[in-house]
This record gives structure tokens, sequence and C-alpha cells, in this order.
């Protein structure tokens, strides 16, 4: 014989049960379209892009053709890229272009944003054409640079013009200029980029500080260093990481400017690698140079935001 153990009269009734459906509540409300509409992205991003790119470390330590099975040579890659002199020069060329890149498109960025930030007639056409060359392909921005580059082009006609004829040069044939020509064309589509993302952090401060520093009698640089920029730590954090993987992953516009040339002046890590990978078609080395991308866009990043933590507790 059972008995069955009934609440007492009063007692308040369990809440076990309601609290084990709101545990899983938010999650059994979402229709299932939206889980498909999530997990398809995901799925294809995990295949096209995180697989292949965790096949890179294991590629390195290989000699493949593309064809057949890879046949490791276990370090022989990266002894190899030690004493490359065309990777030694994609480095060098690598680190001119992070600082070159990086410093110009973030000063020339915030001084855009700095000066557009104010009501005014015109402002927003301003912001939009400055902006516009950031919707242009990569790709297409250096096709129209090598039309602008070419003997008596644009360039060279304006510096006829101005009476510089001895300035006039083949700038994407010439060893000395070519690198700092294409850098000239990347930061040209870049600073739009930077300006908007400085714009929206200048939105975000408070104005009260600086009329307040100005009354007590701070100049407007001391206002702006002192007052604003530390209002915008969290977008200089973003514009860093964003700039330092751009310069590192930069590939379109040098492969269409100058496809690493003349004689390997202009050849960077990203451009380098593609053309060990599928043009000599010597994949495992490829993947070396790749792996050597990725461990430097890491270390840079990490290294910073470890900087900007430490200045944070201090």
């Amino acid at each position: 014989m059972t008995t069955m153990q009934r609440a007492p009269a009063g007692a308040a009734p369990s809440t076990r049960g309601t609290r084990d459906r709101r545990r899983g509540g938010p999650l059994r409300r979402v229709p299932l379209l939206v889980w498909m509409f999530l997990l398809v992205p995901l799925a294809v991003e995990l295949f096209w892009v995180f697989w292949p790119a965790m096949n890179s470390f294991s590629l390195s330590f290989t000699s493949w053709k593309g064809v057949g099975a890879a046949k490791p040579v276990g370090l022989e890659n990266y002894q190899r890229l030690a004493a490359d002199p065309i990777f030694h020069t994609a480095l060098r060329n690598n680190v001119i272009w992070v600082v070159g890149f990086g410093g110009l498109s973030v000063v020339g960025g915030l001084a855009l944003a700095v000066a557009l930030n104010r009501p005014g007639r015109g402002v927003g056409f301003y912001r939009s054409a400055i902006y516009l060359p950031m919707v242009i392909s990569l790709a297409v921005t250096g096709l129209f640079w090598r039309v602008m580059y070419q003997p008596d082009g644009p360039i060279d006609a304006g510096l006829g013009a101005l009476g510089l004829d001895w300035l006039q040069r083949q700038w994407l044939a010439d060893p000395d200029t070519a690198l700092y020509a294409v850098l000239i064309a990347a930061v040209w589509r870049q600073v739009g980029y930077i300006m908007v993302l400085y714009l929206a952090g200048l939105k975000g401060t408070d104005p009260t500080l600086e009329e307040a520093a100005a009354v007590d009698g701070a100049n407007a640089w001391q206002r702006f260093w002192r007052i604003v920029m530390p209002q915008l730590r969290g977008v200089n954090t973003v514009v860093f990481a964003v700039t330092v993987i751009d310069s590192l992953r930069t590939f379109d516009i040098v492969w269409a400017m100058t496809r690493g040339g003349p004689y390997n002046t202009t050849q960077l890590l990203s451009t380098y690698m593609f053309q060990q990978a599928f043009t000599v078609v010597n994949l495992g080395y490829g993947s070396a140079i790749a792996v050597v991308i990725f461990l430097l866009a890491i270390a840079f990043i990490i290294t910073y935001l470890a900087r900007q933590a430490r200045a944070e507790e201090s």
C-alpha cells in the first residue's frame, strides 16, 4: 500500500520547475529559422575559413605540390625561410608597411575626424567623399592608381604643370619608389575608414569636460590631448587592431599594382605567400609564410592589449 504525501496547506508551491523553465526559456523561444540563419553561416565560416587556417599549421611542416600525399619535412620550411633573401625583403617591407600604412592612416583619419566633427555646410558631403574610396575594392583601387602613376599620367602631368619636371619618374618601375607609391594608394583608401571610426568615438566624448578645461585656460591642443584622447582609448584599441591586421594581410592592391616587383622590391609577406603557394605551387612553404603572418599579427595585438591593460591599472 502506497501513501501519497501532500504539501501542507498554505505551503508555497515548488519553484524548481519554474526555475528550470526560466533557464531554458530564452533558447526555447528562439524560432528554428533564426537558428538556421545563425548556424548555416557559422558552418560555412568554419569550413571555408577556420579549417583551412588550422590546416596551414600542419601543412607548414610538409612539402606538398597540391597533388598526392604531403611529405613531412619537419622544420625544413622554416629553416629555408631563415635563409631566404626574398622573405627577408618581404618581412622588412611589412615592417615599413605597418609603420607607414598604420601611422599615416591613423594620423590622417584622426585629423579628418576632428576637422569634420562639427556641424557646418557641406560637412556631410566631405565625409561621404572621403569615405567613398573605402567602398571601392582594393583591386580596382590598384588599377586606378596604376593609371595615375603611368608615365605621362595624371601625377607626372601635374608635376610638369607645377614646374617640378625633375620629380617625374616611372613610379612603379623604380625600385626606390615603387613600395611607397603603392603605400600612398593604400593609405588613400584606408584613411576614410579610420575617419569614420574616430568620428563615432568623438560623438561619445563628453563636451562639458572640454568646456571646463577651456574655462581653466587650456588651449585647443591641451584640451584635445588631455581631455579628448583619453576618452578615445577604446576606439584606439579597435583602430590599432584593425590597422595591424590590415597591414599584415594587405595583398590585393600590391598584387594589382606591382605583383611584388620590380625585382621583388614590393614583396609583402602576403604576396610572397601567394606567389609560393599558388604560382610556384609550393603549398608547404607558402603555409609556413602564412603561419609567420598569423604569429606576427597575434604578437602585435597581444603586446598592445597588455600595455593598455597595464596603463589602465596604473
